[in-house]
């Protein structure tokens, strides 16, 4: 949605931009020992998200829910570690980078096949990434960078940039990075998004889709692709079954019961107790991923800026943490710690005295005009309810009546993209992460106007031309000058924030999931967020 919608030192930013570099392929996966005895070999890994999985099928065009699904039935050149804060080998074994980081070659790996049947080489990876650039889609802005594309021979693919950027991690990227068999259907680009959207995939990872049923409650089943190149060696699960739960109790019921085996988010309560539930482990890890309040600039009331600042100041930050219980961290501007572009220092706090005399100001408050406002979140997200709930009751002694809607993703996101600015909402409350480990997301994707003013997840819907002009500087920057991308970084939060007051940060999320004790190997990965590798899974007797 990204529901409800990048970890790297400046100084490794540079290394991977700048040197040329060159990974070795490792261990083909599924190369573990045989099945211990009493594993199940037709085990089900059912994922239980609160939203519906699927708003877009064709990979060059995903950008939402369904990346829990997408990194199980598709592969990437690269594949980020937390661990290593690199890139990784996965449909590249290896790479190298040269002329200061304007040309990369990737070796990719061989004997990978299409769920087509068809083999992947170079000329059709480059053919998948090409027609991603020119559909231009979703995350399709990570290639920007990219000239041109060749393959040099079957395995070999080489890409010639305008200018550096750490290509590796770009071809890690969450969205728009999938190599797809661009050959799936005979004609036109067209014709195959249409075969896309009919529930088909033409990728290359361990799982392809069985069913899909939009809407129901099992709304969407994989399978093992017998042709992996990973191979199916010991034990796996065979299927994945992705079952929409909107409630949460309801989820951690399944969970209790043995139905489902991952729930990725409880609120704190059922949080603790799985931690000391007999049939549940739980795992906590810090995520790349935050909350945002964008508010209207264009139209409504909250087109007068000091209105926007009222909002900010009135957030009570301190007593949102405190009822999250550990599930979300302080937020210091819109670029999550551990980034290229995070800035210390800027951790909001309440000031009710402050937003009090912005309402007044501007002809509202206790004693003038009561502000009415309309405010969006995601239906059966605790965490979003938690801060709504505190929001409207702060708003309320200020005389600002909140009407606040809990929408299904889809639902929300269309209003906030109406054409008629008066159906918009006032407050667009969603999550965001990166495309991958790099902070630009942030403010190419939410921030920056477009020339045609077509709305996609610029839901503050900002028009600055000197802010866009500043974030198409950035990805240079970043691969050349940390410095000087830390410093343009600090003033366009200052500008986006303090400024325009285009948004309010309340909070990092700190993932808290919950799957069965019978599900062995699991490790977050928060540059995927929310995804489960559940080919990278033991199932235990």
């Amino acid at each position: 949605m990204r529901w409800h919608k990048r970890l790297l030192a400046a100084g490794a930013v540079v290394a991977m931009a700048l040197t040329a570099t060159a990974c070795a392929g490792g261990q083909v996966r599924g190369s573990q020992s045989p099945a211990a005895s009493g594993a199940p070999t037709d085990a089900t890994f059912v994922y239980v998200p609160n939203l519906e999985v699927v708003t877009e099928w064709d990979p060059a065009s995903s950008y939402s829910n369904e990346i829990i699904a997408m990194h199980n039935i598709y592969e990437t050149l690269t594949r980020y570690n937390p661990q290593t804060k690199k890139a990784e080998p996965l449909l590249a074994t290896s790479w190298t980078s040269s002329d200061e980081g304007k040309k990369w070659t990737f070796t990719l790996r061989q004997g990978v096949t299409f769920h087509t049947g068809k083999p992947l080489d170079a000329k059709a990876a480059k053919a998948a990434i090409e027609r991603t650039k020119k559909i231009g889609d979703g995350a399709a802005y990570i290639w920007d960078a990219v000239d041109k594309i060749e393959a040099k021979d079957d395995f070999t693919l080489e890409f010639k940039l305008k200018y550096p950027v750490p290509l590796d991690l770009v071809a890690s990227s969450g969205y728009a990075a999938f190599i797809y068999d661009t050959t799936a259907v005979d004609g036109d680009s067209d014709d195959l998004k249409k075969w896309f959207n009919e529930g088909n995939d033409a990728g290359t990872g361990p799982y392809t889709v069985e069913s899909w049923r939009k809407g129901e409650e099992v709304e969407l089943t994989l399978k093992a692709y017998d042709q992996y190149w990973g191979g199916w060696d010991g034990p796996h699960y065979k299927k994945v079954s992705y079952r929409v739960t909107p409630e949460i109790t309801t989820a951690w019921q399944l969970l209790q019961r043995g139905e489902v085996s991952f729930v990725p988010r409880l609120n704190p309560q059922l949080f603790a107790q799985a931690g000391s539930a007999e049939n549940v482990q739980t795992s906590q890890t810090p995520s790349f991923q935050n909350l945002l309040l964008l508010f209207n600039t264009a139209s409504g009331p909250l087109k007068d800026v000091r209105l926007r600042k009222a909002i900010q100041k009135a957030i009570d930050y301190d007593g949102l943490l405190a009822a999250l219980q550990g599930s979300g961290v302080a937020a210091s501007g819109f670029v999550p710690e551990g980034l290229l572009g995070h800035v210390p220092g800027r951790t909001p706090k309440q000031d009710l005295a402050g937003a009090e005399a912005l309402l007044k100001e501007a002809g509202y408050g206790p004693g003038g005009k009561q502000l009415e406002l309309e405010l969006t979140y995601a239906q059966g997200d605790n965490d979003q309810q938690v801060l709504v709930t505190l929001l409207s009751s702060t708003l309320d002694k200020l005389n600002v009546k909140l009407s606040a809607k809990a929408l299904q993703w889809n639902t929300q996101w269309d209003q906030g993209k109406a054409k008629d600015p008066e159906k918009r909402q006032d407050i667009f409350v969603m999550y965001w992460w990166p495309d991958y480990a790099d902070a630009y997301s942030w403010f190419f994707n939410v921030f920056r106007s477009t020339p045609d003013d077509q709305i996609s997840f610029n839901l503050s819907y900002l028009k600055d031309k000197k802010v866009d002009e500043a974030i198409d500087g950035l990805p240079e920057l970043m691969a050349t000058d940390p410095a000087a991308a830390e410093k343009a970084a600090a003033e366009l939060q200052a500008k986006i924030i303090d400024e325009h007051a285009a948004v309010a940060v309340p909070y990092v999320v700190n993932y808290q999931r919950a799957y069965a004790k019978s599900v062995q190997g699991y490790v977050d990965n928060p540059a995927y967020p929310n995804v489960v590798f559940v080919y990278d899974l033991k199932p235990a007797a």
